[in-house]
């Protein structure tokens, strides 16, 4: 999958033990989770664009670089996803936030969208979608349907763990979109989670286990 960004980085790779690990209680577990979502917006913001600028030293004139335009808007999927928000504002804290909710129906698996509200110039940025786990792909698939609707200037998806359907099943869905994940499990159970998985990564955020 060309279009998929597997993390391989020491630090994210321990963060990730860490964060796997039952007995890691809820505030390191939501530490975790924003410290590994700022690793990997580092690579993700790789290919943003940048403009010339000149900016006055306290010795001279220098010809350096900055981002260029309003570029981005981050849109968590609700509840989960929140938990990634701060980690990738620390790095880019110009970034306007969206938001849209979805849940599972515990019955078909299927998601449903229950909110949406994106900020008004996405036409005009870059979007970065996130959610700590992408399990058969079915929120991912139809939440980056739904901002395609917006026109952004393109979507990216962040999740911390995926499980391999899901990845077959959003890249086939959406190819033109590139998917970053800090680590690739074995496959889905039963119930649709992904094992060996971490649990339910918003129960573990907000402690509601």
């Amino acid at each position: 999958m060309d279009n998929v960004c597997i993390f391989d980085h020491p630090l994210i790779q321990h963060k990730l033990a860490i964060l796997r690990d039952k007995s890691t209680g809820t505030k390191e577990f939501r530490a975790l989770v924003s410290e590994i979502a700022t690793l990997m917006c580092y690579e993700a913001t790789r290919d943003l664009p940048l403009t010339d600028v000149k900016v006055e030293t306290p010795l001279a004139t220098a010809d350096t670089k900055m981002i260029a335009g309003k570029t981005l808007a981050f849109v968590p999927i609700l509840r989960a996803g929140l938990g990634m928000v701060d980690g990738v504002l620390s790095l880019v804290p110009g970034a306007k936030v969206g938001h849209i909710g979805m849940y599972r129906d515990p019955e078909t698996k299927e998601p449903v969208e229950y909110y949406c509200k994106l900020p008004s110039d996405v036409p005009e940025r870059e979007v970065i979608i996130l959610d700590p786990m992408l399990a058969t792909g079915g929120s991912a698939i139809d939440a980056v349907t739904r901002i395609k609707s917006y026109n952004p200037k393109s979507i990216k998806f962040m999740c911390i763990l995926a499980a391999p359907e899901g990845l077959e099943a959003l890249t086939k869905a959406h190819p033109d979109v590139k998917v970053y994940c800090a680590g690739k499990d074995l496959y889905l159970n039963d119930h649709a989670y992904i094992i060996p998985g971490l649990g339910d990564a918003g129960d573990r955020i907000f402690g509601t286990l």
